[in-house]
């Protein structure tokens, strides 16, 4: 059964959302071309491999814990390219979202691991 959107959902998706904008941004002073792969990566990844049961749609079945890998690495995106890229204050608020989404993912990947 797909996950209900839940507050775990929401956190996790706005820290998606703050990757896909802060990893171009701060790749792209160094290369235009990496920081388009980034968003090609951070968007196509998730999207092309999917766990069977926590998604309607699935493209490629991938088992849990790839799942939960891929959700990872939107969290360690968004929490070392703000870093790079934005003011230190607003860096300490992705990362604060950041560790709020792990909390909230704990079940979902509990789940994802049976």
């Amino acid at each position: 059964m797909p996950e209900k959107a839940g507050i775990g959902s929401a956190l996790r998706f706005a820290t998606e959302l703050l990757a896909w904008i802060a990893t171009p941004w701060a790749l792209a002073p160094h290369s235009v071309p990496l920081a388009v792969l980034s968003v090609i990566v951070l968007i196509g990844l998730p999207t092309l491999f999917s766990t069977p049961g926590d998604k309607r749609h699935v493209i490629v079945a991938v088992p849990g814990v790839v799942t939960i890998l891929l959700v990872l690495l939107q969290l360690v995106a968004a929490v070392a390219s703000s870093w790079l890229a934005w003011a230190p204050a607003v860096a300490v608020v992705v990362s604060l979202l950041a560790a709020a989404t792990v909390v909230t993912e704990l079940p979902r990947w509990r789940r994802l691991l049976r």
